[in-house]
């Protein structure tokens, strides 16, 4: 009866837990255990599970302006933000690039592909230096979807996803372009750790990159960047800007 109990339950349960070999606990770092201990999706687990999973989740470096993956070259693995920020995006046929999220550390993200859902026209770019823990496709069903816990987490992670995705895309229809700038300005704030500076939040992003992710172009979201400083809204650096007023910030947006 006991070995019965165990179908179908994850490798850290009791009586499995030795299929974690002494190479993977030595393997085993600080590092990788960030990785796990602070995805919401890990809160439920002990320490012993969190290595578990650490150890089949090992650490890679991605540069400024790397990609993940994209269209051409489709990774069917979840990564686990640890260092950086990461676009995802899409390209259309004539060009123009639409941003349906930007992650932050301790998110996850693949995932999409990873449950079913057809994500092969997704790119994911580093915007920073990058740090992520990767997760094959096998380890994923073996050490995630095989617990209630986790599971219910990623999906919820899920439709949290498909929320931001139609709330882009109605962005891009329904508001002006000094709109989405805001917007974009704003999810910033909202998404990204906050870091105050005197009165204000900062975030480290260029024009070019803050133009992408609004989906205008670079002078356009400069003008209109210029503009918001004069009226107090923010205060423009060098590669970087401080949100002085994110109330009015956004009621600009149309929030």
């Amino acid at each position: 009866m006991g070995d019965l109990q165990l179908d179908g339950a994850p490798p850290w349960a009791p009586g499995r837990r030795e299929e974690l070999s002494d190479v993977e606990r030595r393997g085993q770092g600080a590092d990788d255990l960030w990785c796990m201990s602070e995805v919401d999706i890990f809160a439920d687990l002990n320490d012993e599970e969190i290595a578990a999973i650490g150890a089949a989740a090992p650490m890679r470096q991605f540069s400024p302006g790397e990609l993940l993956y994209s269209p051409p070259q489709p990774m069917e693995t979840l990564f686990i933000l640890k260092q950086g920020r990461v676009r995802i995006f899409r390209v259309s046929p004539d060009g123009r690039t639409l941003t349906t999220a930007i992650i932050t550390p301790g998110t996850i993200f693949g995932e999409m592909l990873l449950l079913g859902q057809q994500m092969h026209d997704n790119f994911a770019e580093a915007l920073d230096k990058v740090t992520v823990c990767v997760m094959s496709r096998s380890d994923v069903q073996r050490f995630l979807l095989s617990d209630a816990r986790i599971a219910a987490r990623i999906s919820e992670i899920l439709g949290n996803r498909v929320s931001q995705l139609e709330r882009r895309l109605s962005d891009t229809v329904f508001k002006s372009v000094p709109q989405r700038v805001a917007t974009t300005l704003c999810l910033l704030a909202d998404e990204e750790q906050r870091r105050p500076l005197g009165r204000g939040l900062q975030v480290s992003l260029t024009h070019e990159q803050v133009a992408a992710l609004a989906g205008t172009s670079r002078e356009t979201t400069t003008k209109i960047l210029n503009e918001y400083a004069e009226q107090g809204l923010l205060r423009l650096g060098r590669g970087k800007f401080t949100i002085l007023d994110l109330s009015r910030l956004s009621a600009e947006a149309g929030e």
